[in-house]
């Protein structure tokens, strides 16, 4: 079973032999767009709206930030039950209560388990906890993986390495501007007696995703 949570389901039945490619590079109007945003941001410090660099020290701000909050986050939520329902209930109060600070409007957190998958994209454009996962990767917020992972996620996860059975539900979250999604992967087994900060290296941006899982730990 496949879903969506924009308001509807979804069943997916597509014949998959032929599929657009998740990451086409130079996508038609990067190049145009980008001419678009220096010329905007080259007004906007002429006219004295902003200051010459703050564009560069914002986006450094926002990139700044990498996997390995949001990996502090799922690992806390491993080890410690009561943090993990506070996260399911509130993503955003739970990050900061690690000192995490989520600049998103809201942090929705999706559990997986043993019968449900959970797979993030945005379906508009590129939506995507920056504030604790940095940069989204380029498959992200290429047109194929946005049109695709609603259509057809199971095929989607299967190039990405990942097959789910067909008795596990398989839901999809589209971001928006107002909202983001994190994953809360399943804690991996063989990984009983690591610290949270060895579990914390164990955790993957895909798996945060929702495109990989977390390997066993031999």
């Amino acid at each position: 079973m496949e879903g969506a949570v924009s308001g509807h389901d979804h069943t997916h039945d597509h014949d998959h032999d032929a599929h657009e490619p998740l990451v086409i590079e130079d996508e038609a109007g990067n190049i145009e767009g980008q001419i678009l945003a220096d010329a905007l941001q080259t007004l906007l410090v002429e006219r004295g709206l902003i200051a010459p660099g703050e564009v560069r020290r914002e986006i450094e701000r926002i990139e700044s930030p990498g996997v390995h909050l949001g990996a502090k986050i799922v690992a806390r939520a491993w080890v410690d039950d009561a943090y993990r329902e506070r996260l399911l209930k509130d993503g955003k109060s739970a990050a900061a209560e690690l000192g995490i600070g989520v600049g998103e409007a809201q942090l929705i957190v999706v559990e997986n388990d043993a019968e449900t998958h959970n797979l993030v994209c945005c379906t508009l454009c590129s939506c995507y906890p920056r504030s604790i996962l940095g940069q989204p990767p380029a498959w992200y917020i290429s047109k194929a993986y946005r049109a695709r992972a609603v259509r057809e996620p199971r095929a989607v996860l299967e190039e990405f390495g990942l097959a789910v059975p067909d008795d596990v539900r398989l839901l999809v979250h589209d971001s928006n501007a107002d909202m983001r999604y994190l994953v809360l992967p399943r804690r991996p087994e063989g990984g009983e007696g690591l610290s949270e900060d060895q579990l914390a290296a164990l955790v993957t941006r895909d798996c945060m995703i929702g495109v990989s899982v977390v390997a066993p730990v031999a």
